[in-house]
């Protein structure tokens, strides 16, 4: 390794029972715009998987962590602080290693995420960790009885490449503020984005020794330990629905507690009464957010049968005058995809779609420099096929026509995921009966925005098990012990 590689790494470095260390191999991160290398981060092995589940299993049996709510408040209030006063240099970061747009690191990329931290560092400050049952008789005597809700222990957490920042702090945040202590991984592809939170909470907050570490990692072992290792109580996972049922069947041995997130393959329908001009605008520009890697975007378009072709022709013409390209101007719409692995895989589920049937409409090619690839509307896609199944994880929208109502929540329904979805209605009593039949976690009405740090996010089927976000999401965190006592 170079003398400037080794200043990269060293400027990125691993936490571990408050220490920021390296570890003599390295793991290389690319500039998805450019393909050129950007940097390196320490890579993690078991070793040091184990030596961070011991330190965070320390901070949690030997420290006051988990029974000191004012103290984590304190915390969680320092770390907002500092995410805010170092936003630039994420910025800058997340822009560069993640292929983000510079708009959009002002909203879900960065910014948003960082507010996460701050719903749960005052959400703290009134949240009642004890719930009074009152009194019972019982053969004469009265029991008093209350519930009291304990941080459920450490927690594993690993998060996924397209959103770093909005996928580390929806878990690290809610389970600090439950009085957890957690071992962090982030994903390969974004290692830097996930490093920098440790590095700003071991320089800028008073959190305990082993109360948060942050780890960066290839090495599939290293996933294996977090999932199985017995002194971790809860996983939290971030990324495909096949490693989650590979997880969640790791997690089983000790029967942890598991909550994921994962895949999703969300159905927008445009009723017949909606205004189309507005939906394809909607569908066009939602798709192409941070190239189409987004697990909850609505990558599939049902429009009326006999409407097909003109609801196809209005998406078209929305994506001519999508501008992508450096991330850092702000004029661009949609950045690169995150590696040519991912580029590979998009244009081959486009050509596969083309060869069983579906009419390109535009798009379906690669885009040079780095790994863009251009808005891709494929029309005529039968509800059945690969294309209209899996995900894709890229900037392609699948147009499937349906006959009427029925149809139309069936063929959104016809999926192994329900993360979330959408419809299009000039009457709103239509759009929500619609919302209420598809089974769904998130649903947006006329363009309707549910993403907050205060709203729960999660899904239905297999898009994943528990919700991130809002008070259920540090409550995932939590125990419930119920008490009794028998008064005088």
């Amino acid at each position: 390794m170079s003398t400037q590689e080794q200043a990269v790494a060293v400027a990125r470095r691993l936490l571990i029972d408050g220490q920021l260390v390296e570890t003599g191999r390295t793991l290389a991160s690319l500039d998805p715009a450019t393909g050129e290398i950007y940097g390196y981060a320490p890579e993690a092995g078991v070793a040091e998987v184990d030596a961070a589940v011991a330190a965070a299993r320390r901070a949690f049996d030997g420290t006051d962590w988990a029974t000191n709510p004012e103290f984590r408040a304190r915390c969680l209030d320092q770390l907002y602080t500092a995410l805010r006063e170092n936003v630039e240099e994420l910025r800058a970061l997340t822009i560069a290693e993640v292929g983000a747009t510079k708009a959009l690191t002002h909203a879900n990329q960065l910014e948003t995420p960082i507010e996460i931290v701050r719903y749960y560092a005052d959400l703290l400050k009134t949240y009642d960790f004890t719930e009074d049952l009152g009194n019972v008789e019982i053969r004469g005597q009265q029991h008093h009885r209350w519930v009291e809700k304990e941080a459920a222990g450490v927690v594993a957490a690993i998060a996924a490449y397209n959103y770093p920042h909005q996928l580390a702090f929806a878990k690290l945040a809610p389970a600090l503020a439950a009085g957890c202590t957690v071992v962090l991984k982030g994903a390969p592809d974004t290692p830097l984005a996930t490093l920098a939170i440790g590095e700003i909470i071991a320089n800028h907050t008073d959190i305990p020794a082993g109360v948060v570490n942050v780890l960066a990692s290839s090495d599939v072992e290293v996933g294996k330990r977090m999932t199985t290792h017995p002194d971790v109580d809860v996983v939290t996972f971030t990324g495909s629905t096949p490693v989650g049922r590979q997880i969640m069947a790791a997690a089983s041995g000790t029967l942890k507690k598991v909550f994921l997130e994962l895949g999703g393959k969300s159905a927008a329908i445009v009723l017949d009464d909606a205004d189309y001009t507005k939906a394809a605008v909607f569908a066009a520009f939602s798709i192409v957010t941070h190239a189409g890697q987004g697990c909850a975007l609505t990558t599939r378009l049902l429009v009326p049968r006999k409407d097909h072709d003109q609801v196809a022709q209005l998406v078209a013409a929305n994506f001519a005058h999508v501008k992508h390209g450096d991330p850092n101007d702000p004029a661009t719409y949609m950045g690169p995809l995150i590696s040519e692995q991912q580029r590979e895989k998009v244009d081959g589920l486009v050509r596969r779609a083309v060869e069983a049937g579906a009419t390109l409409v535009t798009g379906g090619k690669k885009l040079d420099p780095g790994f863009f690839y251009a808005p891709t509307l494929l029309a005529n896609v039968d509800p059945d096929s690969e294309i209209a199944q899996e995900e894709v994880f890229g900037p392609v929208l699948a147009l499937i026509p349906y006959d009427d109502d029925d149809d139309a929540v069936r063929i959104a329904n016809n999926s192994i995921y329900g993360l979330s979805g959408g419809v299009f209605s000039a009457d709103s009593e239509r759009a929500k009966a619609i919302a209420r039949r598809v089974r769904t976690g998130t649903f947006s009405i006329n363009g309707g925005n549910y993403f907050s740090p205060d709203a729960p996010f999660g899904g239905y089927k297999q898009s994943g098990i528990g919700r991130e976000m809002g008070r259920v999401g540090l409550e995932e965190f939590l125990q419930l012990k119920t008490l009794a006592e028998v008064l005088p």
